[in-house]
Parts: C-alpha cells; structure tokens; sequence
C-alpha cells in the first residue's frame, strides 16, 4: 500500500493554522505535487494555480457532504478544464471525500483517478469532462433543472480561460443568460495561459468583461489567490462594490485572476510547465519552495493533513 501523503512539519511550525483556509490550501498544493511526481504526467500549472479557489469553494462556499456525497440537497460542483483534476482530487481529500493516500494512484492503470475525471468515480465528482466546454454545457443543463424544479441547491462551474476559445462555451453562455440560471456561479481560471503558450498571443479573448456582459451575464473580477476575498463573493456574501445585486436574476460569472504553479516562486507564471509533472529532484526543490512561501514571516503555523 502507498504511504499516505503528509505535508511536512517545516522547523517552527508548531500548533494550528489561524487561517484554516490557508491551511487546506497548503495541502492540496503539496498533495499535487507529490500526486504529478509520482504519476509522471499531468497538468501542474493549473492545478497549483486553482488551489485556492478549490479551498474556498469546498470549505466555505459550497453546501456538500463528505459523509453523505450524493445527497439531493447537496451543492453540485462541476469542472469542466478536467486537466486540472489533481487539484479537484486533493481537494476532495483534504476534505474527507477519500483517503490522502489514494492521490498516489493518479493516472495509474485501474485507478479511479485518471487525468480527466470520470462522473462518479470517486464521491463528489459530478462530471466526466475532457473535451474543452463540455462540463460547461452540462452544468448549465443541471442548472435548468433545478430551478424548473424550484429546488435550491446552487450549480458552481470551475472553467478555463483557454477554453473559452471553444465556441460551444458562448453557445452555453447565451443559453445560461437567456435562461436566467441565478442558481449557476461559474468560476473562470484567467491565468492567461494555454498548452500554445499565452491566450492572448493564441486567441484573444480581452476585453472579455464586455463580451460577457453584453450575454447577459453579471461580471465579478477576483484575485484568485485571496482567500478572504473568494470565500465572501463565493458565498455571495458580499457588498454592491463586488456584485450588483440589481441583476440578481442573470448568472454570475467570476473572473479569478491566478498565477499558474502558485505556491513555488521559481516556476510561477511559467507556461511551460502548463503540463509537465516534476522529477523527483524537482518535487523536493518544489516542496521546500512551497513549504517558504508559507513561511513563518507571514504568520502561518501548518500541521500534518489527513491521511
């Protein structure tokens, strides 16, 4: 069996995180990189990049159940960029949807975790994605659903920006807004970057706050590492200075502005690592770069994760 994975003790790091949030996004970030190095392959930047709105979502946004995945009154949370599934799976772990040490297998043959996630292959993935825009499509369905059944259970959306080059993706976004999906959050990881190199050196998608809006749709910009900041506007807990609430009716589409490889400083913003796994002398330089950047200085104190 594989040793469950454990985020180091760095020297000084004793006690309990003040900010939990901090915390969690920690571990997803080290369990990715162990997951990459030991697969060999995958997609790091994106995944390292999103962590942090994971966390927010899973931890402080979204209505979910560990103890009871399926439930119907669960929030439904769907990814459709799956290359970016590592992130989704430690995620998953680090709140107790599976065992830490099950993130070893990514990839593997017979692991329920492969590089584009499959509906159901573990509790709490709702989607099998792989082709760009596809999840989108699907998660707008779902969201129509609900709100003809008059249920309240809230849709989120986790979407690419190089994958807004799909124009399935401006098919769903017109449906959505016609529709009037308020039940449906979508989440867009605009870290302007793709496996060609930049977006807008591919395919322009700027100035993409006015294309959206003329579809319909409410347009919230975010730093998509502040925690504080995506808890509040994940939850809708927010003031008119984030969203207007005079368009309460329309769908809301969230612009989370990333850093790819977030958390190690010598890679970060570097599109070559858009999808490449580290060797295992790179996930030792890794972790101990994410291990500073969650430094004492900055007042983080980490503990062990689950197993």
């Amino acid at each position: 069996m594989n040793k469950p994975l454990q985020p180091p003790r760095p020297p000084g790091f004793e006690g309990t995180l003040p900010n939990s949030l901090t915390k969690h996004a920690y571990h997803i970030r080290h369990n990715i990189i162990k997951m990459l190095t030991e697969a060999g392959s995958g997609h790091m930047g994106g995944s390292l990049g999103m962590a942090d709105v994971f966390t927010a979502l899973y931890f402080a946004a979204a209505s979910i159940q560990p103890d009871n995945p399926w439930s119907p009154k669960r929030d439904f949370v769907y990814l459709s960029n799956g290359h970016i599934c590592p992130v989704w799976y430690a995620t998953l772990a680090e709140r107790g949807f599976i065992r830490t040490d099950e993130l070893l297998t990514l990839r593997k043959l017979g692991s329920r975790l492969q590089g584009h996630p499959i509906r159901h292959c573990i509790p709490g993935v709702e989607n099998t994605s792989g082709s760009l825009g596809q999840g989108f499509s699907q998660a707008s369905g779902h969201a129509l659903a609900l709100k003809q059944q008059c249920k309240p259970n809230r849709v989120f959306c986790l979407l690419g920006d190089g994958e807004m080059q799909e124009g399935s993706v401006w098919e769903t976004l017109w449906f959505s807004a016609h529709c009037n999906l308020a039940n449906m959050t979508v989440i867009v990881d605009r870290n302007n970057m793709q496996s060609e190199g930049s977006t807008e050196s591919t395919l322009p998608l700027e100035p993409l706050e006015d294309k959206l809006t003329a579809f319909g749709w409410r347009v919230v910009h975010v730093n998509g590492h502040d925690l504080n900041v995506l808890k509040s506007v994940l939850s809708e807990k927010t003031d008119t200075s984030l969203i207007d609430t005079s368009l309460s009716e329309k769908p809301t589409i969230i612009l989370a502005h990333t850093i790819p490889n977030k958390g190690v400083p010598s890679i970060e913003g570097d599109t070559t690592w858009h999808a490449k796994a580290p060797t295992k002398e790179q996930c030792a330089q890794f972790l101990q770069e994410l291990e500073e950047s969650y430094s004492p200085k900055e007042g983080y104190k980490l503990e062990g994760s689950n197993d």
